[in-house]
């Protein structure tokens, strides 16, 4: 590569998405470190603790996303398919080899790392998934493409369910919204979605006979104002009854195919149940911590709920707790506007790509990355159940960290090269 490549290279690299990426990894790295701090071993560096060994992670990541900048675009377009082979016969492999912690059989033991193949598997379906519409582009969107298409997202989603590990499955939903961009599902499509998770909700809060009825009287309104028309009548009728199946059979989803300590988990978010001692014991520490950094927070490594482990899988699922309590709402806002900006950015990215390839896959990356983000913040702070996932280049471990920064990094490849691929 000459100078002028050089030169024109690096600067077609969108450096804020990385100094977004850099500065969400040094957060996380801090926020560790408080999290699981050890008195006796106090060094960021040291690899006796989480807080090193996540130093070790996040140099490598580095060295990986640098290393994806130079790969050429184009073999990760050639390479999809490969890929997402060898993380389905990963995630094969890891209900045969793998570790059971928590009751997930989720990771493969590598002398002293954990290797976990669900991560990568976001990766591997975001990368044929658009290998695969991309070459649709010139068709019209067709009920078969949909089909093929939700088989790639699908497939994966089995095999980690059988770990089994509901949170890391539920991610893989998120890609919805690219099959909602490329015009495979439309915004109806989107709004049933909607309220089917409303009804949902409100059948386990409400009588469900009481529901129907408030239904019949709603589609009854609609069907009185629209009277004229003989079709807008049967259609009220046809969502009413379609309505009133689907809630009862609320009751014998919720009952025969969630877990119970799923069902017991959405019982709290509902209010249903208070368990603070027993089911709800992380959600209301989670609470208590959050709460008890007020507007600026205790300071670093000042946090008491950190200090004396009352919040279990705090440098994991539960970092958000330590930037709340030491750091405060005001902390906490920084961190979320990072996330915003991210996201923002990246459907900008998403949007100015000259490939249907690199689009494709930029909506997958913001889907899966919006989705760890809103979910993780959510159940620490009571609005969704808690289900177990990481948050994107905060919570410790290898596996999330490298994942996304491969996610991410393969996407900022593709945006350098879009005016032209250049020779290296």
């Amino acid at each position: 590569m000459n100078n002028l490549q050089k030169k024109s290279f690096f600067g077609r690299i969108d450096w804020i998405t990385i100094g977004l990426w850099l500065s969400l990894c040094l957060i996380g790295w801090f926020n560790i470190h408080a999290a699981v701090y050890d008195p006796e071993n106090p060094g960021l560096f040291n690899l006796a603790t989480n807080y090193g060994k996540q130093s070790i992670y996040i140099f490598t990541a580095l060295i990986i996303g640098i290393c994806i900048l130079i790969i050429d675009s184009r073999f990760f377009i050639s390479s999809a398919p490969i890929i997402y082979i060898i993380v389905i016969l990963l995630l094969v492999a890891v209900l045969v080899v793998g570790r059971n912690v928590g009751g997930n059989q989720a990771w493969i033991p590598l002398g002293s790392f954990r290797l976990q193949p669900s991560e990568f598997g976001k990766l591997a379906t975001c990368l044929l998934l658009a290998y695969y519409l991309s070459n649709q582009t010139n068709k019209n969107p067709s009920m078969k493409n949909l089909f093929i298409g939700a088989c790639i997202v699908l497939f994966p989603v089995a095999l980690v369910m059988l770990q089994p590990d509901t949170g890391s499955a539920l991610a893989f939903f998120s890609l919805i919204f690219v099959f909602y961009r490329e015009g495979y599902v439309s915004t109806n499509f989107l709004i049933i979605g909607g309220l089917a998770i409303l009804l949902f909700v409100l059948a386990l809060l409400i009588n469900q006979w009481i529901l129907i009825g408030c239904i019949a009287l709603i589609c009854g309104f609609f069907a009185w104002m629209m009277r004229k028309k003989r079709k807008n009548v049967i259609n009220m009728a046809i969502l009413f009854a379609v309505s009133s199946v689907y809630i009862l059979c609320v009751d014998f989803a919720y009952e025969q195919i969630l877990q119970p300590h799923q069902r017991n988990r959405i019982d709290i978010i509902l209010g249903k149940m208070d368990d603070p001692k027993g089911q709800g014991y992380n959600l209301n520490q989670s609470m208590i911590a959050i709460g008890s950094g007020q507007l600026f927070g205790k300071g670093y490594l000042q946090g008491t709920q950190t200090k004396y482990n009352f919040v279990p899988e705090q440098s994991t699922d539960f970092i958000f707790c330590t930037v709340g309590e030491e750091w405060g709402f005001v902390g906490s806002v920084v961190l979320i506007s990072l996330y915003v900006a991210l996201l923002v950015r990246l459907v900008n990215i998403a949007e100015r790509q000259r490939t249907a390839f690199a689009r494709i896959y930029a909506y997958g990356v913001a889907s899966i990355l919006f989705f760890h983000f809103f979910i993780n913040i959510g159940m620490t702070i009571g609005i969704v159940p808690v289900i177990g996932i990481p948050l994107p280049f905060i919570s410790y471990g290898g596996s999330s960290l490298w994942s996304f920064t491969i996610l991410l990094f393969i996407l900022l490849r593709f945006d350098s090269s879009r005016k032209g691929t250049v020779g290296i």
